[in-house]
């Protein structure tokens, strides 16, 4: 009789574990947040979009032409693309569905530039915001897959963003489709959770991208910081005043290593995270400005903000104020 009743306590204590376990992983999976994590993400996106655009505007068909038009001719870097699958969406595909119709290629690639550039702007005032993620996400996606040989992280991090974008819980408070189309703001644990994948997410990619340099010596050396620095085309800083700093090159590429390594804990600490924030912030910052990779820089400061920016200074309202406030919006927006 002894051995059943603790048999039925282990049960029943394994039962309240597993209970209290579940309830801790819901809660961690779906936390009460806001969405202004989303007005920042999309803001951000949509600026990042409207300057890749706008950047690339005079060699754009230079750059993605064919038929020896392009500067890297866009049908060989396409057939390589197909080598990993044929599946994946690229210019040719629009390209060939424009000519058709009668559409030249040089009209569809300004035509699909235009796109891209009104999908932005779209984003940029939140209106239509699903359907601009979409036709923003796709057309980029083509463009970064015809031009392979001349991508890099931004390309990968602001597909990662768009993606979010796609399945995210729209309209935020912020975006015009709210007022347009009077659609009432998503479940607060929705957002949650949208947010809680997005800073695992950065959490995984800044850990094991710190663990890949620490397992090389160039960084704890200050080699990889100088070889950064001095190679073209990132070397924009004067090469004497990179040799005059040579005992600080080091040093940086430690604390380069620290901040990866230790974003998955500090990031996640309340009384650490402002600091590891604004750590992380300045360090893309100097990136963009020794290295000339603005774009990137900014992808990464966007992500890093809609991730863990909102509510760190001042506190996110809470149900019942956030209730409120929807009940006021709503009736403003009566006639």
């Amino acid at each position: 009789m002894t051995s059943v009743l603790h048999g039925n306590r282990l049960i029943q204590r394994s039962h309240n574990w597993i209970s209290g376990f579940q309830e801790r992983l819901k809660l961690f999976l779906f936390p009460s947040a806001s969405d202004s994590w989303l007005a920042v993400l999309r803001i951000g996106l949509g600026f990042q979009l409207m300057l890749y655009c706008l950047s690339l505007r005079k060699d754009w068909i230079q750059l993605f032409g064919a038929n020896g038009t392009g500067l890297i001719n866009r049908e060989l870097i396409e057939a390589v693309v197909k080598l990993d699958s044929s599946f994946l969406p690229t210019l040719g595909w629009l390209v060939t569905l424009g000519n058709k119709i009668g559409l030249s290629e040089q009209t569809v690639l300004w035509g699909t530039w235009a796109s891209l550039l009104c999908a932005s702007g779209f984003l940029l005032l939140g209106v239509l915001c699903r359907c601009s993620a979409v036709v923003a996400w796709f057309l980029y996606v083509c463009a970064v897959n015809s031009g392979n040989l001349l991508a890099y992280g931004v390309d990968n991090f602001t597909i990662i963003g768009l993606f979010y974008l796609m399945l995210a819980p729209f309209p935020d408070r912020y975006a015009l489709d709210r007022k347009f189309w009077r659609s009432p703001i998503r479940d607060r644990r929705l957002h949650g959770f949208f947010r809680r994948v997005l800073q695992l997410h950065l959490s995984v990619i800044y850990f094991f991208g710190g663990l890949t340099k620490c397992l090389g010596a160039g960084w704890w050396t200050g080699e990889n910081m100088w070889r950064a620095l001095t190679h073209a085309p990132f070397n924009i800083l004067p090469q004497h005043l990179i040799i005059s700093w040579r005992a600080v090159l080091p040093i940086l590429g430690i604390a380069i290593l620290v901040l990866e390594t230790g974003y998955p804990v500090f990031i996640w600490l309340k009384k650490t995270r402002l600091v590891w924030l604004i750590a992380i912030v300045c360090m893309h910052i100097a990136i963009g400005l020794t290295m000339g990779l603005y774009l990137f820089a900014l992808i990464m400061i966007i992500l890093n903000l809609a991730a863990f920016g909102p509510g760190l200074l001042r506190p996110e309202k809470t149900r019942t104020e956030l209730a409120v406030a929807e009940l006021e919006q709503a009736n403003s927006l009566r006639p």
